[in-house]
């Protein structure tokens, strides 16, 4: 009787945690971030994580509202990119605009919709303000803040832009720019630095 109590116990604590993690954190209307993410070349070795090869391919650095989150364990290289993010800046990080729009994500892509017939802000404004961003943590204490990371938060995060080479062949490519979209629009972030603000 005991031993199924605290399991229940155990059970009900662990819901908990994860329902508070996942809890939107409200934000008022207005931008919250103006800035748009900062990026320049880079010339650097390559990294190995696992049995991966990451080819750094720009520094990177950016202060964004989270705007949904989604945890992989079973998808191609979730061993190494265990989380995405889609992260919006500028109109996406204004909550008057992100009302108005469904977000979601699936299948390491980020999707979002409007609730009428009108846009909240014009498209080509909402795709070169938001992204979905595939990160690897560079250590252990990365890892752990990409993870209390809450849909509504305003985070920064710095690293590099990275091409992953898988070991059994393969290779998934990093977006090198805010303007594109659909596949291969993702920037895959190897994330030297993480804070939530």
């Amino acid at each position: 009787m005991r031993i199924a109590f605290a399991l229940l116990v155990i059970v009900a604590a662990f819901a908990a945690a994860r329902d508070w993690r996942d809890r939107e954190v409200t934000q008022p209307p207005g931008v919250l971030v103006s800035a748009e993410p900062l990026q320049r070349d880079v010339t650097a070795a390559p990294i190995r994580v696992h049995d991966y090869t990451l080819t750094p391919r720009a520094r990177f650095r950016l202060t964004a509202r989270v705007l949904a989150g989604e945890r992989y364990r079973f998808a191609l290289a979730s061993d190494l990119m265990p989380r995405d993010l889609a992260l919006g800046w500028g109109v996406m990080s204004d909550s008057s605009v992100i009302e108005q729009l469904t977000i979601s994500q699936s299948d390491r892509f980020y999707f979002w919709k409007s609730h009428s017939n009108s846009l909240p802000a014009p498209v080509e404004q909402i795709i070169a303000s938001s992204a979905n961003m595939h990160l690897i943590a560079a250590s252990a204490g990365v890892a752990n803040a990409i993870d209390r990371a809450r849909v509504g938060q305003v985070i920064e995060l710095e690293g590099l832009l990275v091409d992953v080479a898988m070991a059994k062949g393969g290779e998934l490519r990093t977006s090198l720019t805010r303007t594109d979209s659909g596949a291969g629009a993702c920037e895959i972030v190897y994330v030297e630095n993480f804070v939530i603000r």
